[in-house]
């Protein structure tokens, strides 16, 4: 090797040397000018403090209702009817909002999702009595699209006039609940909700291996978005700070099957119990409270029932509301 090769060795190695400082340094920039950007616009956005509240008002004796019967399109209305009729919770005008359990891409007949005739009932009801707009939205774990087709409950919004909200970045606002441990600064699917005058929560009865139970409350959980599965350690606490936050206009629990192993998502026959139930309430603490007896459970196995009612938000003791029963042939 000559002086000459030695040199322009060394020439090199010194200009690849700055050239690495020089990326680095652009990197860093860039990374701090980036992180800038993401702290500017976190800090334009507004954080809630909390939403609406979707209630109607309570009317004595009927709270809760309980149909048996298998068809779900005459059980779901039935129950609906018990309560005081669907001009008692949406009145001409206004935006209803049905937030069902559409998490994952399921076929109905495995009851990981909520029916799409239940849907297409409770939004056709909508529709009559004078309903501007029905909207339909969850914020699934798999692809949106599939899971509202697969479940079937796209069809059921396309057949009964409702329109789906598929989750999208800019449909999410930071929310920080008053003397909440969880939903602290964490994003709400509110684009959505914003829109709705009223909100009904549609969810099935089934088995979960974290939460014990999933019914209407846990239902909720379709409305978080961000990487939510750090809740899932803190499964009783998110739960009961999603009821404190929903104040919905009416839940409705499907049992007409229920999932009573292997949930949330199932995936046969042997998970599935057929009890033909549609339980519709104003207390989704009581609603879910008669679900879990369904599933062999009390409130006292599933410790946010009994958190939810710490917080003065319902009851477990369904009974005491003295649900009207009823039942109507297939």
């Amino acid at each position: 090797m000559t002086d000459n090769d030695k040199i322009s060795r060394r020439q090199f190695l010194a200009r690849s040397a700055k050239a690495g400082i020089s990326v680095a340094v652009a990197a860093a920039g860039a990374k701090l000018l980036y992180e800038s950007d993401v702290q500017n616009m976190i800090s334009r956005q507004k954080v809630l403090t909390g939403l609406k509240d979707y209630s109607v008002p309570s009317v004595k004796g009927q709270t809760m209702s309980i149909v048996s019967g298998q068809a779900r399109e005459k059980t779901v209305q039935k129950a609906i009817d018990l309560l005081g009729g669907i001009g008692r919770f949406v009145k001409p005008g206004e935006t209803v909002l049905l937030k069902p359990n559409v998490a994952f891409a399921r076929p109905a007949r495995i009851c990981s999702t909520s029916h799409p005739d239940i849907i297409f009932q409770v939004a056709k009801l909508c529709c009559q009595a004078g309903a501007k707009k029905v909207l339909v939205t969850d914020n699934p774990i798999n692809n949106p699209a599939s899971c509202f087709e697969l479940s079937g409950i796209a069809q059921a919004a396309k057949q009964s006039n409702a329109e789906i909200i598929f989750p999208k970045d800019n449909f999410f606002k930071p929310i920080t609940l008053k003397g909440a441990k969880l939903i602290n600064n964490w994003p709400v699917l509110y684009e959505p909700l914003e829109k709705a005058d009223k909100v009904i929560g549609i969810a099935v009865v089934k088995d979960h291996h974290r939460s014990g139970a999933s019914m209407t409350m846990k239902n909720w959980y379709g409305l978080l978005g961000g990487t939510r599965s750090i809740f899932h350690t803190n499964i009783n606490t998110i739960i009961t700070e999603l009821a404190t936050m929903m104040k919905p206009t009416l839940v409705i629990l499907d049992a007409t099957q229920i999932m009573i192993s292997n949930g949330p998502t199932g995936g046969s026959a042997a998970d599935l119990k057929q009890t033909n139930l549609m339980i519709a309430g104003c207390d989704q603490l009581a609603v879910d409270s008669f679900g879990a007896t369904l599933l062999e459970m009390s409130p006292a196995s599933l410790p946010y029932l009994l958190k939810t009612a710490s917080q003065g938000i319902g009851t477990t003791d369904y009974q005491s509301l003295n649900p009207i029963f009823a039942k109507v042939e297939s």
